[in-house]
């Protein structure tokens, strides 16, 4: 099982150190007794080593990775591993944590790794009645080396107005950070809500329907009625 406890800031935040244990065994079965004792199942590989199977304490590993922690230490049988996560794996339902692969790294290596995204700053577009913000995605793929990774960034949309599309390569990344994502990535845009369109188009189908109604509902004209027009 695992503790956490603070060691150096990695892009001025503190990193934790897991300290785990190996699984001898693996494969579904034996991964479902793990999570069942409170255990997270994990793998860590790379650097031409053997992949280790490993088990976490569920409440806090998942407890950091949630709160968008990338790099920790592991700590193994009194061998401590700097290591990125990489792959975070959900039950059926996609609600719950039930295995993660980690990496390891050192500090100065560059790495790829998403970068999560924090709209900031009030949209000029949305102060136009039944503007809307949508967002496509709040994470984009990134180069940049293990020391520099973030938690998450600030992007401004103050200036994002409506009609107008923010694009992955739009984002003005930190120094030393380089997108691997594609630039037409659409990440956000302001819109007119569609709510606010399809009354629009009901209120015109209505007013449609009400002025074509007389000629829909008008009586059928009878023989003495056509031959007064003819004359």
């Amino acid at each position: 099982m695992t503790t956490a406890s603070a060691s150096p800031t990695i892009a001025g935040h503190e990193t934790f150190t897991l300290e785990a244990t190996k699984r001898e065994r693996v494969g579904s079965r034996y991964a479902k007794r793990v999570r069942e004792q409170g255990g997270l199942p994990a793998v860590l590989y790379g650097h031409g080593q053997e992949p280790l199977a490993l088990t976490l304490t569920a409440h806090t590993a998942v407890r950091h990775i949630l709160e968008g922690e990338k790099v920790f230490n592991v700590s193994i049988d009194g061998q401590t591993e700097t290591a990125l996560l990489k792959d975070i794996q959900y039950d059926h339902l996609g609600r719950t944590v039930i295995h993660v692969d980690l990496e390891r790294v050192n500090l100065y290596e560059r790495v790829t790794t998403n970068l999560s995204l924090r709209l900031k700053g009030d949209a000029v577009g949305l102060k136009t009645a039944g503007a809307i913000l949508v967002t496509q995605t709040l994470e984009i793929e990134v180069e940049c080396r293990v020391s520099d990774i973030l938690e998450h960034f600030d992007v401004d949309i103050s200036g994002l107005d409506v009609g107008e599309v923010l694009h992955a390569g739009d984002i003005k990344l930190p120094a030393g950070f380089e997108l691997i994502e594609d630039e037409e990535t659409l990440v956000a845009m302001i819109k007119i809500s569609n709510v606010e369109e399809e009354d629009e188009s009901a209120e015109a189908g209505e007013a449609a329907g009400a002025a074509a109604e007389p000629e829909v509902v008008g009586r059928k004209k009878e023989e003495g009625d056509e031959s007064s027009e003819k004359d």
